[in-house]
């Protein structure tokens, strides 16, 4: 076990340093439609991968209340900043889980700086990091990967799988600006992008978790099992379905009004015009006898 003390004092305790041929790491923060989180929390639990190290929380995060179990207090619970490592048998790769359960504010560059002096000790070449993009996409589409590297060279990489360049792009919160300072620090990055409906954002998406995942296990040679996951991606593709109707028939009820109403309002009007015209020649006839 080895704690180091990090900028200002932070500290950082690892129990083991990886000795394998390549060492990668996964940065995972929550983010829209939890796409990074979902993928890291479900390559630590069907690779099995073990807690290695954590974050002392005190200097990111304050906690402003406490739970109440059984009418007994419990000790104030800060949010998970913690590592975890599953490497191949033959040694041939290392993968470092870095899994934060929330996002710190306002230290967030602070606390990629810790993470990746972290990933330097644990001899990590290279930091992959995935998020959401939010396009107009159907739910019920194939959910395309972008891609986004710290180099343009690295960006070659990418012709070998199922991975589209958007070109110009903004990607928001840590899953993004890890990989910014990565490349400050000289690091490799590399970012997946899941798609994910604009409409849907304020939901868990597991379906663009799943797309990534395809795409990660194959740039890394990994088998999981993807059973679990895909059944929660159709899960959550049911639910959207829900929604969307839901939306439709609240659309069609504020913004339309029902056949026989307006064929009443239209022959309301009919009546009126016709009314109308008899007075305007009543009057005439009077002006011609006056």
């Amino acid at each position: 076990m080895r704690e180091a003390k990090g900028q200002k004092g932070i500290s950082v305790t690892l129990s083991e340093i990886p000795e394998v041929e390549n060492c990668v790491m996964l940065a995972s923060w929550p983010g829209i439609g939890n796409v990074s989180l979902i993928l890291a929390r479900y390559l630590k639990e069907k690779l099995g991968a073990r807690e290695i190290g954590q974050i002392d929380p005190k200097y990111f995060f304050e906690p402003v209340g406490v739970m109440v179990r059984e009418n007994v207090v419990e000790e104030p619970r800060f949010p998970g900043s913690k590592f975890y490592y599953w490497e191949k048998e033959d040694k041939s790769l290392g993968l470092v889980l870095f899994i934060g359960e929330e996002q710190p504010q306002p230290k967030g560059y602070e606390m990629v700086d810790t993470v990746l002096d972290a990933a330097e000790q644990l001899g990590v070449k290279r930091i992959y990091s995935c998020a959401a993009a939010v396009t107009r996409i159907h739910y019920s589409e194939e959910t395309k990967v972008w891609g986004v590297a710290t180099r343009h060279e690295l960006l070659e990489e990418f012709s070998r799988y199922k991975v589209i360049l958007r070109g110009t792009l903004r990607i928001a919160g840590l899953n993004g600006l890890v990989l910014g300072r990565a490349k400050e620090r000289g690091i490799e990055g590399l970012c997946l992008l899941g798609e994910v409906p604009g409409f849907a954002t304020q939901m868990a998406h597991p379906k663009a978790a799943l797309a990534v995942l395809s795409i990660l296990a194959e740039m890394l040679d990994l088998t999981v099992d993807i059973e679990e996951l895909n059944g929660l991606a159709k899960k959550s593709e049911l639910e959207m379905d829900v929604i969307s109707k839901q939306a439709t028939a609240a659309y069609i009820d504020q913004f339309t009004e029902p056949i026989w109403e307006q064929d009443e309002g239209e022959e309301d009007e009919e009546e009126d015009e016709e009314e109308e015209e008899e007075d305007e020649d009543e009057e005439e006839e009077d002006f011609g006898r006056n």
